[in-house]
């Protein structure tokens, strides 16, 4: 049985189209990664532009600089890692169902 082309084609439209949406709601969408209880706090786009790094007073101590280098690291790594979950999930979403061969998904 020869499948329906007419039918792919307009999943593969639909999808694009979800996808197209997703990644424009993910400009927007922001995430907040955080260090040392909240001490350093980083704002990231769904789609990795930084915003913004807020720094506690509280977590800068000169004598050790290499303690405050740690949490902004942290805190970075957390903002990327909240950014792909978002991500994935955005454009997961925007699939519509559409099933994909292994190693074609996300």
């Amino acid at each position: 049985m020869q499948p329906d082309m007419s039918k792919m084609m307009q999943a593969l439209s639909k999808a694009q189209e979800g996808m197209m949406r997703a990644q424009k709601e993910l400009e927007t969408a922001t995430v907040e990664g955080q260090a040392g209880g909240g001490a350093i706090k980083i704002i990231t786009t769904g789609d990795f532009n930084f915003k913004s790094i807020k720094i506690s007073p509280d977590a800068v101590d000169t004598s050790d600089m290499s303690m405050l280098e740690d949490l902004v690291l942290t805190a970075i790594n957390d903002a990327v890692r909240k950014a792909q979950d978002l991500h994935k999930q955005k454009l997961t979403a925007s699939m519509g169902g559409l099933n994909l061969p292994p190693g074609f998904g996300l």
